[in-house]
């Protein structure tokens, strides 16, 4: 175990790498900014619009595919530790009850954990929460 950051408790081990889950933490953030399509077939040269199509959610986002593909690539543990500090993040739960959150997470996951964490709006706010909780940090 990891002592946490800032207090005297340890973190729990985590079966994802913090280096992933903050590179996942940045995709998510990159995906968070888009803003719905305004004209979704424009017909016109994206310069001339100032490439504000890259600011819009289409359906074949590049960074929402790069960022399931990396979800659905993770081990099953990885993949149960990322929804379990999704989820203690969004305040379900608390740092003591890690095993608990993470068993949840487990009893949960099926073949949809990609779009299902990708459907959450505020997957970077999350993750980083969760990570918070367990004294963990991406600066580190």
């Amino acid at each position: 175990m990891k002592r946490g950051i800032g207090n005297d408790t340890e973190a729990p081990e985590l079966a994802i790498p913090l280096r992933k889950v903050c590179f996942i933490i940045a995709k998510a953030r990159a995906f968070d900014v888009k803003v719905a399509v305004m004209e979704p077939d424009a017909g016109s040269n994206p310069t001339d619009d100032n490439e504000i199509a890259v600011l819009q959610d289409h359906a074949d986002d590049p960074v929402r595919e790069e960022l399931g593909s990396l979800i659905s690539e993770l081990s099953l543990d990885e993949q149960i530790d990322l929804v379990a500090l999704m989820w203690l993040g969004r305040d379900d739960g608390q740092a003591a009850d890690w095993e608990e959150v993470r068993q949840q997470a487990a009893y949960a996951h099926n073949e949809h954990t990609a779009d299902y964490l990708c459907g959450n709006p505020l997957l970077g706010d999350h993750l980083e929460a969760g990570l918070d909780a367990l004294g963990l940090s991406c600066s580190d």
